[in-house]
């Protein structure tokens, strides 16, 4: 996947609304204001939140990801290349869905429906 199908994907997610928070060229991809991906300006690959920090852990173990650099150590940096646009694809999903069930009842009740995967 490289960062026009990223951009593509996220944008493809309901209610996913891109910024650029920091200024000079960051993808920051938000759900109800709160961020669930990212490519900074250097463009090394996607951050997105894990679960938990042991989930970001093993993935970073099996070398599936990196230490996402200025991210909470529940978040992992997935490199370009790294891995198949199918589990790139999944680790949008899961970040996004972890995100979205983290806001209001009411606010999730306007995104629409959750996206299960099909498709891919």
């Amino acid at each position: 996947m490289d960062r026009d199908a990223f951009n593509a994907y996220c944008k493809s997610l309901p209610g996913a609304e891109w910024s650029d928070p920091w200024g000079g060229g960051h993808d920051a991809w938000k759900v109800g204001g709160k961020m669930f991906a990212c490519v900074g300006t250097q463009s090394a690959g996607v951050s997105v939140k894990t679960p938990d920090i042991e989930t970001a852990q093993l993935l970073i173990e099996m070398g599936r990801a990196e230490r996402a650099p200025y991210f909470h150590k529940s978040w992992v940096l997935v490199p370009w290349g790294h891995v198949d646009d199918n589990e790139m694809r999944d680790r949008l999903r899961t970040s996004y869905s972890i995100v979205r069930a983290g806001l209001t009842k009411k606010v999730q009740a306007t995104l629409g429906d959750m996206p299960d995967g099909s498709g891919d």
